[in-house]
């Protein structure tokens, strides 16, 4: 499913926090957007998502265009969001939250998939989802998105509060969703090391506009990126 993000402009109030912004996720392609704290990757994430409205420009998904649609329809077309927030049933078992999310377009053999990436999940099916550790938390996040077998995926700071092994298995499970299910990713991540391994390009959003984006394949790029988050 390719995303196309056109002349972007979004903000709160009088104060505008994203000022055109371009950018384009092929199908089955993955497009990283890193940058460090206020810098309006978020706030980028909720525009597309249909939390935010832009003031200006135009998101197509499928080559629809879903600019200011309510986010439940931005959904129903295959599209998931795992946000930085965490977005889970706290009264609701791991087992319950992980049905919530699946709807009926996950095959039984995919929510095993999803849970082997994951063992501790496995450990905790009958567990609340409320008294799970804040990491727990985040994996069971990610987990539900997962499970719905989205033809896009959008991911807000995946790897915050993950320990480094969780944030190898987290890389795992973002390779196989793509390789076995042709999904499309977006996504907002600070770890620089999980964007290279999970996306075919890698943007920089410093002040509200995107100022650099690279194939993940160029030599040097890490070192590149580091220079441009440098303060």
């Amino acid at each position: 499913m390719k995303l196309d993000v056109s002349g972007l402009r979004a903000g709160y109030g009088s104060a505008t926090i994203l000022d055109g912004i371009d950018f384009r996720v092929e199908d089955h392609g993955a497009l990283a957007i890193v940058g460090r704290n206020g810098m309006g990757k978020s706030t980028l994430l909720k525009a597309v998502m249909g939390y935010l409205k832009p003031s200006r420009g135009i998101v197509s998904v499928a080559e629809r265009d879903v600019t200011g649609w309510p986010t439940y329809r931005i959904t129903r077309l295959g599209v998931s969001y795992a946000a930085q927030e965490k977005s889970l049933f706290g009264e609701l078992t791991v087992d319950e939250n992980l049905s919530v999310g699946k709807g009926r377009r996950c095959p039984t053999e995919v929510r095993d998939e999803v849970i082997g990436y994951f063992p501790v999940l496995g450990q905790r099916l009958r567990q609340k989802a409320g008294t799970l550790s804040g990491g727990e938390q985040k994996m069971l996040t990610l987990a539900k998105a997962l499970v719905a077998v989205p033809d896009l995926l959008v991911l807000d700071e995946v790897s915050d509060g993950l320990g480094p092994a969780v944030i190898t298995q987290v890389g795992i499970a973002l390779r196989g969703l793509r390789e076995r299910h042709g999904c499309t990713i977006l996504m907002v991540e600070q770890n620089l090391d999980l964007s290279l391994e999970v996306a075919d390009r890698v943007a920089v959003l410093k002040l509200g506009s995107l100022i650099f984006e690279k194939p993940t394949t160029e030599a040097g790029l890490h070192e590149m990126l580091v220079t441009q988050l440098a303060p």
